[in-house]
Order: C-alpha cells, then structure tokens, then sequence
C-alpha cells in the first residue's frame, strides 16, 4: 500500500481551469473523500491521480515514487468507475479476472486471488453469473471485487454508490468500509453525497472552482468551515450574520469571544431547539419567528422559521417538537458553543 501527495496540480481544459493549485496528503491506508459542486475538480483530481490525463503544472507522488509521467499503466491503481464498466458477455468470475489476464498471471494464481476477491465482497457462489443477472448492489461489489484483485497501492472510486437506492447505498456505505479496512488500502473516492462523506472518510477534501478550499478530518472540518460556502456545503447551516453584516434583531445572541466584525456565524439546524414560548434557560441564544412550515420526515421533523426576511431550518426528533402549527410565533434556542465563527467569512 502507499501514501499519495498531491502537491501544486494544475490542470485547464481550454480556458477552463478545472484544477488550480491543488495541494493533498492521503496517507496510507487511510480513507479519504473529494467532494463538491459539478465542476468543482474532484474527478478531475482522482484522474490526475489515476494518470487518465497529465498535468499542466504540479506533482503526484504515489509511494515513494513521483508519477505525474508514468502511464496509467504502472502506477499501480485500482479504479472503480461509476457506472461500474463490467463486460456484459463475460462471468462475474471473468470480469474480475481481466486485470490478472492482462498482466499474464498464471491460470492457477489467477482462480486463487479471484476467489479471494470474490470471498472478500461476499459472492463467493456468484462467479459463474453474468452482470444481467445480478442485483445493483451486487455489480457494485464485482466491480469493487475488479479494482482490488490485482493488488493495487491504491484505490480510487468514482462516484461508487451513486447508482444504488438509499437504503442499498447505506447498507453499501458498511461494505465498502469493511473491505477497505480489511485490506488497508489506501482509498481515495469522489462522490457529491455529503453524508457518505462524513460517513466514509477519515479525512475528507472539499473542491470549489477547481481549488481545495477545506481538508481534514470530517469533524473538524464540520465543526469548523474555513468560509460560508464550506458551512453550506457540508451539511447544512443557518447563517446569522455574514460578515460586516447585523445580527437578526430581537432575541438574545450570545457572541462567541472570537467572533469579529469581519466574522460570519453560523449554527447547524441540529444544534437548535424550538419551543412555543420564550425559554426561562439562562446563557441561551434565542430569537423568536414565525413558524412558516413544518415537514415530517419519518424520525425527524423538520421546521422553516421566517424572521426578518429570512428563513432558518431547525431538525429536531419529531416527537420533541412541540404541538405548533404552520403561522403560530414560535422561539428558537441553542447553546453559545454551537455558534459557529467563520473567520473572514
């Protein structure tokens, strides 16, 4: 296995730049994810990685071994593409081996590490199948099974549970990091899913406009967002006050020490409790509204506040909201710790 270091990629199409300046660890054996808007970089950056293109500036060490001119080839990669690529006329067995077959592994070798493969996502009796006769779930896991049989020092993911239901795609989101885990590879994947993100990564990169904006720990970068676009992006956040901006009258705000004129704030609906009167609590922020839509989302309620022109979303337990209803003046609370400062906004 191996580390990866991206350090200064640049890389234009034209005259868009699709990545500028992009500088990453991803040490090994860790699990990392690249996530932002359309057009932001991040599959761009995991093909840079991959050698699917070169670049325009920069290097990328896999290893020991700096690789911005090495071929796809010999960088010793497992890639695993979104819509999952298998060869429709070929067996499950088959499509996992093709690697193998390309490096001219001897027939007995080839069967013993696709079986290997095959035990390790769990279809073990499934080789002798063809991709129509699987499940989605279960092409994901062959196509998983493809970008790990040759033993590559990393693996890269596309966009890999994109194509599968909600409820498949959690139960996949445990797969995947169980396998990644057992065989301790170093994992690097793309995806525009915030959760799966927060829920895969040991370290998570956030792209904008081809720049790496954010990168650390999912939550440390959560917790902390460098700027607004980075508290939006990642999960969700009621912005109070942008910066050089007033704080929304009436209420009690608790400002934190650090918070400056030049600050943003920002809470996360989570963190917020609503209530129909004014709490007697003393220390909390509170403002009061107007309660302009409530949705029901299963365990979780969901509430739209309107207060001065502006709407701020509270999720709370459905069970814990109070009996309110759409129209009703309703107060919303938190405690001053979950006042997010974004420094310079």
């Amino acid at each position: 296995m191996a580390e990866v270091r991206v350090e200064h990629v640049t890389k234009t199409f034209g005259d868009f730049r699709a990545l500028d300046d992009v500088t990453m660890d991803f040490p090994d054996g860790g699990f990392f994810g690249l996530l932002g808007p359309s057009g932001s970089g991040k599959t761009t950056l995991l093909r840079a990685i991959a050698g699917f293109l070169f670049l325009d500036a920069g290097r990328i060490r896999i290893g020991a071994d700096w690789v911005e001119d090495v071929p796809v080839e010999k960088r010793e990669i497992g890639m695993m593409f979104q819509s999952y690529a298998l060869f429709p006329n070929m067996t499950v067995a088959d499509n996992v081996g093709f690697g193998l077959r390309v490096r001219r592994v001897g027939a007995a070798e080839e069967r013993r590490r696709i079986g290997e493969a095959l035990d390790l996502v769990r279809l073990g009796d499934f080789g002798d199948r063809k991709p129509h006769q699987l499940s989605g779930g279960q092409r994901q896991r062959v196509a998983l099974a493809r970008a790990i049989v040759t033993n590559p020092r990393v693996l890269l993911l596309d966009e890999p549970l994109s194509a599968l239901d909600k409820a498949l795609r959690v139960d996949m989101q445990i797969e995947l990091k169980r396998i990644q885990r057992e065989i301790g590879i170093t994992t690097i994947f793309v995806t525009h899913d915030q959760e799966e993100a927060l829920a895969l990564s040991d370290k998570i990169g956030i792209l904008k406009d081809g720049r790496m904006i954010q990168a650390g720990p999912p939550r440390e970068v959560y917790r902390n967002p460098i700027d607004i676009f980075a508290a939006e992006f990642l999960g969700e956040a009621n912005i109070l006050r942008r910066p050089g901006g007033s704080l929304p009258s009436g209420g009690v705000i608790h400002l934190p020490a650090t918070a400056t004129d030049a600050s943003a704030l920002a809470v996360r609906p989570e963190n917020m409790t609503l209530s129909a009167t004014e709490p007697a609590a003393d220390g909390l922020s509170k403002m009061s509204g107007i309660l302009a839509q409530r949705v029901f989302s299963g365990a979780l309620g969901i509430c739209l506040v309107e207060r001065d022109g502006n709407v701020v979303k509270v999720i709370a337990r459905d069970e814990d909201l109070p009996d309110i209803a759409e129209g009703d003046t309703v107060w919303i609370s938190w405690k001053p710790e979950h006042t997010i400062v974004i420094p310079g906004g």
